[in-house]
């Protein structure tokens, strides 16, 4: 249920809308997203090039099988790090999100490590991949406004109370009005101030879907940067509801023969 706005959260800039934003239209929008998605099972590839404000910059690997249960969206992940170590991780969105993680032979645990780096240097980590703000039921719809040159469906979300993200005042979401696709998200602190930011970059589109290429993190206090790009692409595949279970981490998956490249 949409609540009144947080003081220390402002609304956002470049409003084109006149006029009070109507709370339930905002709650059929968030309704109609949650809804939406890439059809079907899918497998990517993508690269996570960090690009810090100073240094060199580092480039990982990774893989990602996705699919959709009762409990909304899931993903399988894995990372390899420069030293041939790899992660591997089972990532449940929607209202009750879950994590289970694999990494040098061994179950790891993820409890109170969602805000961790998923690999050295990256900007990347699970609170990014499982983006659960997007299912709090605590939110307030501030309308629409221009981001990245396109109108967006504007919202701020909130934690719910005693949840896992005691330093997190709030995330503020935009959507495309036109493709009720994600354009960006911030993750604002207690007083409002903008901590980090997720835009999605560019969009390819495959066998006949539209899907993300490319998605920056900013890291608003270093600066520091991190590129999720997704390098090779399956859409349409019939996955074995065994890839998503946990017990099944310890074991190798062996990616679909049919990719398509994205092109860089």
């Amino acid at each position: 249920m949409a609540g009144p706005a947080a003081k220390t959260i402002r609304p956002s800039d470049s409003f084109i809308q006149l006029g009070q934003p109507d709370q339930e239209k905002g709650a059929e929008i968030l309704r109609e997203f949650r809804r939406l998605g890439i059809a079907g099972d899918y497998y990517l590839e993508f690269e996570l090039r960090v690009m810090p404000r100073r240094g060199e910059e580092t480039v990982y690997t990774g893989r990602l099988w996705g699919s959709r249960n009762e409990l909304g969206p899931i993903s399988r992940v894995v990372v390899d790090d420069a030293a041939g170590n790899q992660r591997r991780l089972l990532i449940q969105n929607g209202p009750n999100p879950a994590v289970s993680s694999w990494q040098n032979g061994q179950p790891s645990s993820t409890a109170a490590r969602l805000f961790d780096p998923l690999l050295p240097t990256t900007e990347l980590t699970l609170f990014d991949l499982q983006m659960p703000y997007l299912y709090w039921d605590d939110f307030i719809f501030e309308g629409v406004n221009k981001i990245l040159g396109r109108a967006a469906h504007t919202f701020v979300l909130r934690p719910p109370t005693n949840s896992a993200y005691p330093a997190l005042g709030a995330v503020r979401v935009q959507l495309d009005t036109q493709f009720h696709a994600m354009m960006q998200s911030t993750v604002l602190s207690p007083a409002g101030a903008e901590v980090k930011t997720l835009t999605v970059r560019d969009l390819k589109k495959v066998d006949d879907q539209w899907m993300v290429k490319a998605i920056d993190l900013r890291n608003e206090v270093t600066r520091d940067k991190t590129r999720f790009q997704v390098t090779r692409a399956a859409l349409n595949l019939d996955l074995s509801p065994q890839v998503f279970s946990p017990e099944s981490l310890g074991e190798a998956v062996t990616p679909p023969a049919n990719t398509v490249s994205l092109g860089r």
